[in-house]
């Protein structure tokens, strides 16, 4: 009974969110992105799919390999994968990606911004002659002969990657402190006033060794590579959680003693409202700018110093669901059966004070591309090998002719954005039962 409800409700939900034609068309639009950025090694890549040398079958896109052994009349030759020109190499058969062009690869014959519209040359035996349309930069190139196509496919896989896992960072981090603060109010939670006051202590101690001593540690973590900074990360926090957990078993222990045993109530719901408060106050951009200028460029870091500070709307969202949902009906029958406040919080408040969530990660998302963006614009943030369609506009930046370096990846920005904000707002009209009617 409980499936067919589910299955109803989620028939409903599409039902209504199809007929929002804008959002349906933006959904559209997002999975053609998605689908192009999973297969844009396939469709942009300088390495041809498929290669017949010598009676000899090759894969070269398709291959970690660096090298191939090749048997030829005057013997066995190593080809370097990476240094190879395959247009020039003489074959038998081939069959070429989409777009021939790796993002950031050169084609010096076409460098120095050559518009998608100008006369394009192309090296054959030696010879420079006009560019065939097989190999032709369908939207010109960079400064040094890139494919500007080719990069904004592999752009599109960088900035969905970047958006879709920074913001399930910040979705995973506001739904549990919107969950805790909602559920639990300033009311429902009680202990000894020795075990509070201990519980504070211990996250002043917490504080100091997991994070004031260890400074160092995370320091050269942040300036080498991302998963050493994660890996230091990783133990400062468990390190913090352990203190605390020790202060606050020790005050447990504590409160046992008579006279000090007397109850208090907790406030969660003020404390991590206070704590929201103070993240918003802060100038986000600038704090994300500061940590990416002094962190190892890397789309680790970024991912993660995005997903920390974009947290806060999602927990005020979740909180307002929560303290909503904890006073229906069904939640009072859960208490009087004796169900436990975990089992409530987990099982029966949180699916069903989720879509708001949702909603705000939708458009976090499209949020989150924005701020990568703007990093790779000044500069900051990605690596510089790695094309970004922030990186891409900037490059536009050495020459303010080359319009096409400007106008194509700030489309695909624009668009992308958009699409992520009207799908938002067609969510928010489907689960929303008062927009609906």
């Amino acid at each position: 009974m409980m499936k067919e409800k589910s299955m109803r409700w989620r028939s409903q939900v599409w039902r209504e969110f199809r007929r929002n034609k804008p959002a349906l068309i933006s959904l559209y639009v997002i999975s053609i992105a998605i689908i192009l950025a999973v297969l844009a090694p396939v469709l942009a890549n300088e390495r041809p799919l498929y290669i017949k040398i010598f009676g000899q079958h090759f894969y070269p896109a398709f291959t970690f390999s660096k090298t191939y052994f090749v048997k030829t009349p005057e013997g066995l030759q190593q080809l370097n994968l990476n240094a190879v020109d395959w247009k020039l190499l003489p074959k038998e058969k081939v069959i070429w990606a989409p777009i021939p062009y790796s993002p950031g690869k050169g084609d010096y014959n076409n460098a120095n911004f050559i518009s998608p519209f100008a006369p394009q040359k192309f090296m054959d035996r030696g010879n420079l002659v006009e560019m065939p349309n097989r190999f032709r930069h369908w939207l010109g190139t960079g400064s040094r002969g890139n494919d500007l196509l080719a990069g904004l496919i592999h752009g599109a896989r960088i900035s969905l990657t970047i958006g879709i896992i920074s913001m399930s960072i910040a979705g995973l981090i506001g739904i549990v402190i919107g969950l805790f603060a909602g559920f639990l109010g300033d009311d429902k939670v009680s202990t000894t006033r020795v075990r509070m006051i201990m519980t504070l202590i211990g996250i002043f101690f917490a504080w100091f060794y997991a994070f004031q001593l260890r400074g160092e540690s995370l320091h050269d973590g942040l300036k080498g590579s991302s998963g050493g900074f994660l890996w230091q990360f990783l133990i400062s926090l468990l390190l913090f959680i352990l203190i605390i957990l020790l202060f606050s078993f020790l005050g447990k222990w504590m409160g046992k003693f008579p006279g000090l045993k007397r109850k208090i109530t907790v406030p969660v719901d003020s404390l991590l409202s206070r704590f929201t408060e103070v993240v918003v106050s802060l100038p986000i951009l600038l704090l994300i700018i500061t940590i990416a200028a002094f962190s190892k460029p890397s789309l680790t870091s970024v991912m993660i110093i995005i997903g920390l500070t974009n947290w806060t709307g999602i927990a005020r969202l979740t909180r307002a669901e929560m303290l909503r949902v904890r006073e229906m009906e069904y939640i009072q029958a859960a208490r009087a059966l004796g169900f436990s406040s975990w089992r409530i919080m987990f099982r029966h408040a949180l699916p069903n004070a989720l879509a708001p969530a949702l909603i705000a990660i939708s458009v976090g998302v499209a949020n989150a591309i924005l701020i990568e963006s703007s990093l790779s614009f000044i500069g900051v943030g990605v690596p510089s090998t790695v094309e970004t369609w922030g990186s891409l506009i900037s490059s536009g930046r050495e020459n303010f002719s080359a319009w096409w370096m400007v106008t194509f990846p700030g489309l695909c920005i624009l668009v992308t954005v958009l699409s992520l904000n009207l799908i938002g707002e067609g969510l928010r009209d489907a689960l929303d039962p008062k927009l609906r009617k």
